[in-house]
């Protein structure tokens, strides 16, 4: 197909997904308008990979080679994302908030029954073929064909399997056989299995990258390790905590980390600016261990000083509060300082001895007086730095320079 024909079909592709997921929300909210009515527990992150992975492929579709099947993939996902919101939202609003009040009720119940399983397909295979559309090597084509069967079996047990959705037991399989096992949870499990044995192979490539390829799988390993830190932080440690506000940051982090997983993996594919994903990494390390430190710092500070004034007035005081912040606001420079410092070394070492030469050469530089010893300074430095297999300096004769400037 030419450029032009890719391109209408990758944006027709996003654009019947965006619509699907304009009414997918457009239905949520009507649903959520009858408190009986269960919600559908994901509707958060089907709205964010259908948007995510819509967009990107759309975008990157008429960018890369017409061989590279990275590009349909995305938007193949996006699609099967959108399918599988609308078609719940759908079925939730004509069976259970407003019965009867929509055609096709019976085809959106049983499409929710089987989609989700379809949709873990272009996954497994965007995960295996990122970033150049080529297996790691010729041993994962067993497991890419192996993973594409279990998904079609699925697929066809889900869409005959009698009883209730899974994850939404209101809704029942309107062509269910009876008889039939109904293998949904753990049809799930082996989907997840799939999902992250084909992100290990990213891990694999990682081993073995350099140069470009190496700054295209951080993007991606960056925003995945902020989607899985999202999780834990929702799902574990605030309930463990029995912290609510930690609850709603893990998932604003989760939610960051999803849509973000298309939208690097699409900066990758498309080389755009992939040298900014190190100082990306840089400030997050720098700024997560700085809010981490200075929340820890504000509450002990608050428990301590309250426990003083209470020991000493009998009462507590909102002078504890604002004691507190005005010590936060006194270390948020000194401790940037020092955690920007110690992560530069610990992470950036080569980086930073490279940074700390060179302002030794700067202060050299403004007391030095004799040209040689100068040339020799540049010299070291270049090779300390740079690592180049041959260095020499040229400098330009006296005569040389007069002439030119007198032309």
């Amino acid at each position: 197909m030419s450029t032009r024909v890719t391109a209408w079909l990758a944006w027709s592709m996003c654009a019947l997904s965006l619509a699907l997921t304009a009414s997918s929300l457009l239905l949520l909210v009507l649903n959520l308008s009858h408190p009986s009515v269960p919600i559908h527990p994901y509707w958060t992150m089907n709205t964010l990979l259908a948007l995510g992975f819509s967009l990107v492929g759309a975008v990157i579709v008429p960018r890369i080679s017409p061989k590279n099947p990275i590009g349909w993939l995305f938007c193949l996902t996006g699609l099967l994302w959108a399918v599988m919101h609308f078609s719940a939202e759908y079925a939730i609003y004509a069976l259970l908030a407003v019965p009867g009040s929509l055609p096709a009720t019976q085809a959106a119940a049983w499409m929710m029954c089987w989609v989700w399983v379809l949709a873990g397909g272009p996954i497994v295979l965007l995960l295996l073929l990122f970033p150049d559309g080529r297996l790691p090597n010729r041993r994962w084509r067993w497991f890419a064909w192996f993973s594409l069967l279990l998904i079609v079996v699925g697929t066809i047990s889900q869409a005959l399997a009698p009883g209730s959705v899974y994850y939404l037991r209101a809704i029942h399989n309107p062509l269910g056989v009876e008889g039939l096992p109904n293998y949904g949870e753990l049809i799930q499990t082996v989907n997840f299995t799939l999902i992250f044995v084909s992100a290990g192979s990213l891990f694999v490539r990682r081993l073995r990258a350099s140069g470009v390829e190496r700054q295209q799988l951080k993007w991606f390993t960056y925003t995945s390790t902020l989607a899985i830190s999202g999780v834990i932080l929702t799902y574990t440690i605030s309930e463990a905590l029995g912290a609510l506000w930690l609850k709603w940051a893990g998932y604003a982090i989760m939610g960051v980390g999803l849509i973000g997983v298309p939208i690097s993996m699409g900066i990758a594919i498309s080389r755009y600016r992939l040298y900014e994903i190190d100082t990306l990494i840089n400030r997050t390390l720098v700024y997560g261990a700085l809010s981490a430190t200075l929340v820890a710092l504000y509450f002990g500070d608050i428990v301590l000083l309250q426990r003083v004034f209470v020991a000493v007035s009998g009462k507590k005081s909102t002078l504890a509060v604002v004691a507190s912040t005005l010590l936060i606001a006194a270390l948020f420079n000194p401790l940037r300082g020092r955690i920007q410092g110690f992560i530069d070394r610990r992470f950036y070492r080569r980086k930073y001895d490279a940074r700390k030469t060179l302002e030794a050469l700067s202060a050299k530089l403004r007391d030095e007086t004799n040209l040689d010893a100068v040339s020799d300074d540049m010299v070291g430095v270049v090779r300390e730095t740079m690592q180049p297999a041959h260095v020499s300096l040229w400098l330009r004769p006296e005569k040389a320079a007069k002439g030119a400037e007198t032309d």
